[in-house]
């Protein structure tokens, strides 16, 4: 979330980000956190105030009671009784008041970049490069990928409907396969890159949605174990992220780098339409994600290498793609600056987004309470930044259509050690 001291010291600028996403007079929003942290810290002054007069009546207590002043101390200890009561009443009034202000900041998204274009919906989003030619087919019969999993048996939507319902598909054989070979060669790759793996739990707690801004954000949009108060991840980020959580890092421990292999879960609830058949949006999917704790000295330049770090994957991949830079209407709630990597799907002829790679400058660490020592040992908040390095269902998608020919579909060279075949036939 943002910080009050930043929205008071830079209160236009934070203004003129808010309005890049499209918030409707976002001054009088940032006034009422103003007033409501202006109002929480003269409770405190009230608060402290009074907390200092009943210590040092204590102190006279102790004094006239050693001098065998009985009397006057009883008179004085029911004077403090009466400012123990009101300091009572002041502590819940600063508990209150702060519990309000924290939950309107919870409201408001965070500050884009300054070169985030404002912009409404994903037809303003900037593209920056692309990447490779687009395929032309041997076969004259081209198919979607959702007809040649079911050509090839590889992929069962309708086992999956049995199962567990709509969204959640059955990998079978070399489908199979393919999944397991994609996760271990991006774990392998991003090994190779400087991160260090870990399998986090897939479920996660109410504290850890709120401090990676899950929550209250995108609540409908997670599956609740509502028995335990429980919440399925809907990305890798969430748990890694929050292994962070209430740390004072020093400035030598930075970066932190890390990624993981999930399932991801998500109701995607009012997100089905005519581009969302077969493996083009999911309620189940695997992934996996980077996530860095920087310097905010170098958290761009970090979110320039993950961004190539993510290309890569993809060349080796001999996908083409684009890297765009979204605009301040299509961007996550959380983000301040986000580079989406879309492929290009041969048979359905259009862009499928595979990855987005953010920085989210201070917005989740505030939350997070995720600090280091610098230099000077001033507490700082780090910058956390993320991507997907990559989300499967898509790249398997563009995989499928991309490469099949007559004789079946030829797997990129890359995979085939972690396959162990080479064409799906």
């Amino acid at each position: 979330m943002l910080q009050v001291n930043e929205i008071r010291e830079n209160f236009d600028h934070t203004c003129e980000g808010l309005k890049k996403r499209n918030l409707k007079n976002p001054e009088n929003l940032l006034r009422q956190v103003l007033e409501l942290d202006d109002r929480r810290k003269q409770i405190q002054v009230e608060r402290d105030g009074l907390q200092a007069e009943s210590n040092a009546l204590a102190r006279q207590i102790g004094q006239l009671m050693k001098a065998g002043e009985k009397a006057a101390a009883e008179k004085i200890k029911m004077q403090t009784a009466e400012i123990k009561s009101a300091v009572k009443t002041l502590e819940d009034d600063y508990n209150n008041s702060e519990k309000e202000l924290v939950q309107l900041l919870y409201t408001i998204p965070n500050i884009p970049h300054h070169t985030v274009a404002a912009g409404i919906t994903a037809d303003d989003n900037e593209e920056i490069l692309q990447n490779g030619p687009l395929p032309e087919l041997e076969t004259a019969n081209k198919l979607p990928h959702w007809d040649l999993i079911k050509k090839y048996d590889i992929v069962d939507f309708e086992l999956g409907v049995k199962i567990s319902g709509a969204g959640f598909p059955v990998y079978k054989g070399k489908g199979a396969k393919l999944q397991r070979a994609l996760i271990n060669f991006f774990l392998d790759e991003a090994e190779k890159a400087g991160y260090d793996e870990v399998q986090p739990p897939i479920l996660i707690n109410e504290e850890s949605g709120y401090a990676t801004g899950q929550l209250p954000d995108k609540e409908g949009q997670m599956y609740l174990a509502s028995g335990d108060g429980l919440y399925l991840i809907p990305t890798a980020e969430v748990p890694i992220t929050n292994m962070y959580r209430n740390e004072m890092l020093s400035e030598s421990d930075l970066p932190k780098k890390n990624v993981g292999y999930t399932p991801c879960f998500r109701r995607e609830a009012g997100n089905w339409g005519a581009h969302v058949r077969g493996l083009n949006r999911l309620h189940q999917f695997d992934k996996v994600e980077i996530v860095q704790i920087t310097h905010p000295d170098h958290s761009y330049q970090t979110l320039e290498d993950m961004s190539l770090h993510v290309q890569g994957l993809l060349q080796k991949l001999k996908l083409p793609y684009r890297v765009l830079r979204l605009c301040g209407g299509d961007m996550g709630f959380t983000a301040a600056l986000t580079y989406d990597m879309e492929v290009f799907s041969a048979a359905q002829e259009r862009w499928l987004e595979v990855s987005s790679v953010s920085n989210f400058e201070t917005y989740q660490s505030n939350r997070l309470k995720l600090r280091f020592k610098n230099e000077n040992k001033k507490t700082v908040l780090a910058h956390t930044l993320n991507g997907s390095a990559l989300a499967l269902p898509r790249i398997v998608a563009a995989l499928l259509e991309n490469n099949q020919s007559e004789k079946g579909i030829k797997m990129p060279e890359v995979l085939v050690p972690y396959l162990g075949f080479e064409w799906i036939s």
